[in-house]
């Protein structure tokens, strides 16, 4: 706040009669005057510059609050696979990750392909290197499996830790008992299960007319669909979501549904070819639904069977 500066005149104390002192007396007195009305002036310029101040405060603080809810409305994904970050699947859905409004993605995968590898890691500090993906997304290559790449992003790795977790599009379906105890693509989302962040495996059939982009955008529509509960963190703790999406190739027919069904616990038919000229209804698993044309998803254990 700016202070109102009044000058002080001090009487002589001697009483003079003369016409000049009484001029000299009434022009003090205009002085005067005019000193209490520049004062008050000043007053009111003062509380004015207030006023305006603490408008300025209110707007600013209204400016920084948005700011926030809007960076609070970020969704932050980590994306990982098994197939190694130079691999046409990762790209595929990094591509359509990122294309969603609000979204930010991180890409952490291993240098090579290391499908199979389940849930294994590494002793010892990791390597490290900063590549791009097929198509130029930035990304980080981890010497090690696909759970090390994940554990060395969510250690640190990345900063501030993700919403949410992708693994894949694995080159490859991952079904039943055999996708359940060996997938390197299941492993690393495990892996981001283990520390409570919820994740989401994704696979597409291992066939010559696989279309990835197609796969990855049933990956999206799953974000979407729990886009809000993400956010707010609605998905960890007793209700950590760590789900096995497949999606078939068609070579005849069309896909069909997107059906949840559990996992088999045998792993016969894990690895076949896909009908969706099928008519099956109701199937009972993951495998049985795949094979008959539908897309599955399946809940998946934190602890890989034994």
């Amino acid at each position: 706040m700016f202070a109102g500066m009044k000058s002080r005149v001090s009487p002589t104390g001697r009483p003079l009669r003369s016409a000049a002192h009484s001029a000299s007396a009434a022009l003090l007195a205009l002085a005067l005057a005019g000193g209490l009305l520049s004062s008050c002036s000043s007053g009111e310029t003062a509380e004015s510059s207030t006023s305006t101040t603490e408008k300025s405060a209110q707007t600013s603080t209204s400016a920084v609050g948005a700011e926030t809810q809007n960076v609070s409305q970020i969704l932050r994904i980590l994306v990982s696979n098994d197939d190694g970050y130079a691999a046409p699947g990762i790209d595929a859905v990094v591509r359509a990750l990122a294309a969603l409004p609000d979204t930010q993605v991180v890409v952490a995968a291993p240098a090579e392909n290391q499908s199979g590898s389940a849930g294994k890691t590494s002793e010892g500090e990791l390597q490290v290197s900063e590549v791009t993906t097929a198509s130029g997304y930035p990304a980080t290559s981890v010497q090690g499996y696909p759970a090390d790449a994940v554990n060395w992003a969510l250690d640190g790795g990345m900063g501030e830790l993700p919403a949410l977790v992708v693994t894949g599009v694995n080159a490859g379906q991952n079904l039943g008992s055999l996708g359940n105890t060996l997938s390197g693509t299941i492993g690393a989302a495990r892996a981001a299960a283990a520390k409570n962040i919820p994740a989401l495996a994704s696979s597409t059939a291992l066939n010559d007319a696989v279309d990835y982009d197609l796969a990855a955008s049933y990956v999206v529509k799953w974000v979407q669909a729990h886009r809000q509960d993400l956010l707010e963190g609605k998905l960890t703790g007793k209700e950590l979501v760590l789900q096995n999406l497949n999606v078939p190739v068609c070579t005849a027919g069309s896909l069909r549904a997107q059906v949840e069904v559990p996992m088999s616990a045998s792993g016969e038919g894990a690895i076949a070819d896909q009908d969706c000229t099928s008519t099956l209804q109701d199937p009972a698993d993951d495998i049985t639904a795949f094979n008959n044309g539908f897309v599955t998803l399946s809940e998946v254990t934190v602890q890989a069977p034994a």
